[in-house]
């Protein structure tokens, strides 16, 4: 990959035929060779390919930063565009680079007046212009991510809800079904905090089986997705650990009531119960 290339002067003001690709389009274009010094065509127009830029992956937002031709300014306008005299002057957006992180807030407010300056605007009127920094844009995906966190936040909620009342009622019916065993059981000696220690086991055990279903599914979701549609996609051990010892914790809140139930049974009615 070649680095540190850009347009010359002449090349701007000779509108000359050149092009500069990333690193994703010179793969597709050029597999395995060299793409510096063969032609491409942007809308039937030749251009020569002077260089390759340097590889600078995904964007914040997820877009492919190497998707990318670059080509002159004056080239796009009057061979390739076919921009009017008119409006031959006309730029649409305008990329700029700040020294370092501290000179960001100055270099802006130097672009701003700068700006105002070239479009000839009074000090009453306001910008026809539009300027945009990285922590604006950092903000404003912050911003979604909390919003796009609680949303997910809120339907775990709802899921484990619902999974732990499910629980609840197998337990409930499991209750009623053992009651003449619950009976004997305490005929023969065991104590309330055995019989309530046995159905939290049980109630436990299978929401852990639910918990390590889940972690498998979401595992499986995740290779295939970043197989399939080529996204990276990291798994988590510690988030695992998390999601399993949680899923524990549904278990002993909505299991406790039918364990508590089954442990204070009067051992008498539970014997008779048919």
């Amino acid at each position: 990959m070649v680095s540190g290339i850009a347009f010359t002067t002449k090349d701007v003001e000779a509108a000359t035929r050149v092009a500069l690709l990333g690193k994703t389009v010179a793969d597709n274009l050029f597999p395995g060779g060299d793409p510096v010094g063969q032609t491409i065509r942007i809308r039937n127009v030749p251009l020569t390919v002077i260089g390759v830029l340097s590889p600078k992956g995904q964007s914040p937002s997820g877009q492919d930063q190497d998707d990318v031709v670059l080509i002159p300014i004056s080239t796009s306008k009057k061979r390739v565009s076919g921009v009017s005299q008119a409006s031959a002057g006309s730029v649409g957006a305008i990329m700029v680079q700040a020294t370092g992180p501290t000179t960001i807030k100055q270099a802006q407010e130097q672009v701003h007046t700068l700006l105002r300056q070239r479009h000839h605007l009074q000090r009453s009127q306001d910008d026809d212009f539009t300027i945009r920094n990285l922590e604006e844009v950092f903000a404003a995906q912050e911003t979604s991510a909390r919003v796009m966190a609680v949303l997910l936040a809120v339907i775990a909620s709802v899921s484990l809800i619902v999974g732990g009342i499910w629980i609840m009622n197998i337990m409930l019916v499991s209750v009623t079904e053992r009651t003449r065993e619950i009976g004997l059981r305490q005929a023969v000696g065991a104590q309330t905090g055995d019989i309530l220690l046995q159905f939290l086991v049980e109630a436990v055990t299978i929401s852990l089986l639910g918990g390590v279903m889940g972690i498998g599914l979401g595992v499986a979701t995740s290779i295939l997705i970043s197989r399939f549609a080529q996204w990276s996609t990291v798994l988590s051990p510690g988030a695992a650990l998390l999601a399993f010892a949680f899923s524990g914790l549904v278990g002993v809140f909505f299991g406790y009531y039918p364990a508590r139930k089954a442990a204070f049974l009067d051992p008498i009615d539970a014997l008779r119960y048919e």
